[in-house]
C-alpha cells in the first residue's frame, strides 16, 4: 500500500519533459507505483544511466501535477531496492542497473527486445550440451530479468562512500616509493589486516609472512595445483556435489577430480580413505552447493586422515554470512601444517576487486611464492592498501553486519517463494551464505528447466552441474542480489515452467 495519498489530477494536461512521462497512462490509483515502475524501466533500458540525477521532487511533481508525496514515494522505492541513493543537496543519483538489464542502444536502427513472454524460444544453448570451460562466461553474457546465480552478494550495497575515503587517505600517506613493485606475497598492511580479520572471524591464527595475497580463490587454486603437480600428485579429491568452477580450474591444471560423496553431515571421509587420495579440496563451514557444515565427528576422522599424510584445500568462500547457526571454526585453525586455506573478498564486496589470501602449509609456503612470483609478481598494491584500511577502520565490519541483514530478508523471501510456487522442492542450505539449494524427488531434466526459466528471463543453475555422479535434479539458486519482489517473481517463473515441463 502506499504511503502517500495520491491526488486526483488533471490527467489531460499532466505530463513532464522527464522521460516524457504521460500523466494520461497511469492507473486510476496508486500513481507512486506506476511513476517507480516508469523509472525502473528508463534504468534498465539505458535512459536513466548509474550516476544520474532525478529531477527534484517538487519539480517532477509540479510538471506532473501531482502531490510532493507521490514523487517521494516512488524515489523511495528506488532507493529501497537499491538503484538509487539520496544524496542530499546533490539530489536523488542513480547507482545501479538491475542485473540482467539490456544496455542502451547504441547507433540508429538498433531494436530494443522486450522481455520474454510464455512463449518464449526453445532452450538457450548454454544448457545444451554438458558444461565446458567457457560455461560460466556464456551464461552471464545471457540476459535475463532475474540472476540467481550463486555466489554474488549484493552488489548494490558496494560501500563506494567508504571506499573513496579510505582511498584519499591511503593516497595522503604513500610515498613515491610505495608506487614501485612489492613484495609477491603482498602489501604488509594488508597482510597484517588479514591475519586480524581471520582471527577475529574464523578462529585462525596466523603471521603475515604465512599470508600469501591472491587474484582471487580462482588463482589460489592455480598456484597450489601447481606446486603439488611438481611434486608428482596427479589427482585430488572433491566433494560431489562440489563447485563446477572448482573442478573446471583443478582439471585446467591437469589434475584428476576423485568425486567423494556428502551427506547430511558434509564430507564422508570412509569414501575419500577408499579413494586413496593424498589432497582433497572441500568446503567444510559452508559446503557448496548443500550448504551443509562438517560435523565434529567427521572434523575428528578429516584430522585423523590428515595426521596420516592428507592435504586439505580449504575453501572458506563465505563463511561470514550465517544467520541461524553459530560460527564454526576453519580446520586450518586445527590443523594449519595439514591445509592450504583460501578465502577473498569476493563475497563480502564484490567479485570484480579480484582480491583474495592464501596460507599455506610450511613445507609448501616457499614453492608457493616463488610460483606467485612468476606469475603476476603480485598482485596490485593500491586496492590492497585501501582494504587493508576497510578492515582496520572497521567499517568492512560494519559492512559485513549490514549484508547480513540485508541477506536474510532475501533468503526469507526466497524461501517463501518456493513454498508458494514449488511446493514439491526440497530446500537446503537455508542457515547461511548466499545461495539455497532446491532438489526434486519427481524424474526430471534440470537443465531442461534452467534452461526453461532463462527463456522466461529467469537465470539459475542446475543442480548437476555440480555433480559428478548421477544425482536428484534441483537447482542452485542465488539470492543476495535479488530484491525480496524480485526473488519472490523470478521464482513464481520457476514454478510456471516447472509445470509446463512436468505436465
Amino acid at each position: 500500500m502506499s504511503r502517500s495519498k495520491d491526488e486526483p489530477p488533471d490527467r489531460s494536461k499532466a505530463g513532464a519533459d522527464f522521460l516524457l512521462l504521460n500523466l494520461r497512462e497511469a492507473p486510476a490509483g496508486g500513481l507512486s507505483d506506476w511513476l517507480a515502475e516508469q523509472l525502473r524501466r528508463a534504468i534498465a533500458d539505458g535512459r536513466l544511466p548509474v550516476g544520474g540525477t532525478l529531477p527534484p521532487t517538487r519539480v517532477l511533481a509540479e510538471e506532473l501535477r501531482v502531490s510532493r508525496g507521490v514523487v517521494t514515494e516512488a524515489y523511495q522505492r528506488l532507493i529501497e531496492d537499491g538503484q538509487a541513493v539520496g544524496r542530499g543537496r546533490a539530489g536523488t543519483v542513480v547507482v545501479a542497473a538491475p542485473i540482467g538489464a539490456n544496455p542502451p542502444p547504441r547507433g540508429p536502427g538498433v531494436v530494443v527486445r522486450r522481455k520474454p513472454s510464455v512463449a518464449s524460444p526453445p532452450a538457450p544453448s548454454v544448457f545444451a550440451a554438458p558444461p565446458d570451460a567457457d560455461v560460466f562466461d556464456a551464461l552471464r553474457a545471457n540476459p535475463a530479468r532475474f540472476d540467481f546465480t550463486p555466489g554474488v552478494p549484493d552488489l548494490t550495497a558496494f560501500p563506494r562512500a567508504a571506499w573513496l575515503r579510505a582511498e584519499r587517505q591511503v593516497l595522503a600517506r604513500l610515498s613515491p616509493a610505495d608506487f614501485g613493485y612489492g613484495d609477491p606475497r603482498g602489501a604488509p598492511a594488508f597482510r597484517q589486516a588479514v591475519v586480524n580479520w581471520l582471527a577475529r572471524f574464523r578462529g585462525v591464527r596466523a603471521e603475515p609472512g604465512e599470508v600469501i595475497v591472491v587474484a582471487g580463490v580462482a588463482q589460489a587454486l592455480g598456484l597450489v595445483a601447481e606446486v603439488l603437480t611438481a611434486e608428482g600428485i596427479r589427482e585430488i579429491a572433491l566433494e560431489d556435489p562440489g563447485s563446477l568452477g572448482v573442478r573446471q580450474h583443478l582439471r585446467s591444471r591437469h589434475l584428476a577430480t576423485l568425486p567423494i560423496p556428502v551427506d547430511a553431515a558434509g564430507l564422508r571421509v570412509d569414501a575419500l580413505r577408499s579413494s586413496g587420495a593424498r589432497v582433497v579440496a572441500l568446503t567444510p563451514a559452508h559446503q557448496f552447493p548443500t550448504g551443509v557444515v562438517l560435523d565434529g565427528a567427521r572434523r575428528r576422522e578429516l584430522m585423523q586422515w590428515a595426521d596420516e599424510g592428507g592435504l586439505i584445500l580449504e575453501d572458506d568462500y563465505d563463511a561470514e554470512h550465517r544467520y541461524d547457526r553459530p560460527p564454526v571454526p576453519a580446520m586450518h585453525s586445527l590443523i594449519p601444517e595439514s591445509v592450504f586455506y583460501t578465502g577473498s573478498v569476493s563475497k563480502i564486496l564484490a567479485p570484480a576487486l579480484r582480491v583474495g589470501w592464501l596460507l599455506v602449509p610450511p613445507h609448501y609456503r616457499d614453492a608457493v611464492i616463488v610460483t606467485k612470483r612468476y606469475a603476476d609478481l603480485g598482485n596490485a598494491v593500491l586496492p590492497q592498501l585501501v582494504l587493508a584500511e576497510l578492515m582496520e577502520s572497521g567499517e568492512m565490519e560494519r559492512h559485513l553486519r549490514m549484508l547480513r541483514r540485508r541477506h536474510r530478508q532475501r533468503r526469507d523471501a526466497m524461501i517463501g517463494a518456493i513454498r508458494t510456487h514449488l511446493p514439491r522442492a526440497r530446500v537446503h542450505g537455508a542457515a547461511a551464505g548466499l545461495h539455497l539449494m532446491i532438489t526434486f524427488d519427481e524424474p526430471l531434466s534440470d537443465t531442461e528447466l534452467a534452461a526453461a526459466a532463462l527463456a522466461r528471463g529467469v537465470k539459475a543453475q542446475p543442480l548437476s552441474w555440480h555433480y559428478q555422479q548421477p544425482s536428484k535434479p534441483g537447482l542452485v539458486l542465488g539470492y543476495a542480489a535479488c530484491t525480496p519482489g524480485d526473488a519472490a517473481e523470478g521464482i513464481a517463473i520457476i514454478g510456471e515452467a516447472l509445470r509446463q515441463l512436468v505436465s
